[in-house]
């Protein structure tokens, strides 16, 4: 079948062995959005480290879990998300105000909101975590 999202596969898989009790999870196929998307998770504590495996196609993650993500998702179809409108976004999808990250594609990169609010930019929503 075809995937139709590679991002979504990839939190979906790392819910799932998440909910499992899993120390290491294996993401494939692996994409420069995937690759942002979990360095913002690592540098939040939400997991440890990952490696990237050469496959000679589209390279496998190995990510190891540490037990603290609750939940990950991703939002389709990308919404635009003006700066006035990040605080709607925060209200609707994360539990409270001081937990948990929505991460949003600038003209600046791949960011989470705290981030895009400093600098004051919109973008398209991609996912959250928490």
């Amino acid at each position: 079948m075809v995937r139709m999202s590679v991002l979504a596969d990839c939190l979906k898989t790392i819910s799932n062995a998440e909910k499992r009790g899993r120390r290491q999870v294996m993401v494939r196929p692996s994409s420069k959005v995937v690759i942002k998307f979990l360095q913002c998770m690592q540098q939040h504590g939400y997991i440890g480290e990952f490696e990237i495996v050469d496959d000679h196609r589209s390279n496998k993650i190995v990510i190891e879990l540490n037990g603290r993500l609750n939940k990950c998702g991703v939002i389709s179809p990308r919404f635009d998300v003006g700066y006035d409108d990040i605080e709607k976004w925060i209200v609707n999808l994360l539990p409270s105000r001081q937990f948990g990250h929505i991460m949003i594609s600038t003209t600046y990169g791949i960011m989470t909101h705290e981030e895009a609010r400093r600098k004051k930019t919109g973008g398209k929503i991609l996912g959250f975590f928490y």
